[in-house]
């Protein structure tokens, strides 16, 4: 059974920091990508980041040189680092991770990030 467990949401002020980590299990083979969407309160989900098996990445324009997906070598942990925070960057942060062929989808339950401006 997959499960994704998210940490590292909190408060920053704008400007700061926050490393968000996704601690994945039950992956044993299959893995297509992993990445991390947003929903803010009133907004539907969005890709904030995503890295595909082969280690492409790809971002939301809104993020793009403040925050940095990265994972390590065997999968096991997703971190999104995401730096010069602004208040719009508040929402509920969810790691995703695709799988298989057709592809399945597994969501983690969100982790909270609140920017205070």
């Amino acid at each position: 059974q997959v499960q994704l467990v998210e940490s590292g949401g909190g408060l920053v002020q704008a400007g700061g920091s926050l490393r968000l980590s996704c601690v994945a299990s039950g992956i044993d083979f299959g893995l297509n990508a992993m990445g991390w969407y947003r929903q803010a309160p009133g907004k539907q989900r969005e890709l904030v980041a995503r890295v595909t098996g082969s280690g492409d990445t790809n971002y939301a324009d809104s993020v793009k040189g403040r925050f940095t997906i990265s994972r390590d070598a065997a999968w096991n942990t997703v971190y999104l680092q995401m730096d010069s925070l602004k208040a719009e960057d508040t929402a509920v942060y969810y790691c995703n991770a695709q799988i298989g062929l057709p592809s399945n989808t597994y969501w983690g339950q969100g982790t909270q990030v609140t920017v205070s401006s």
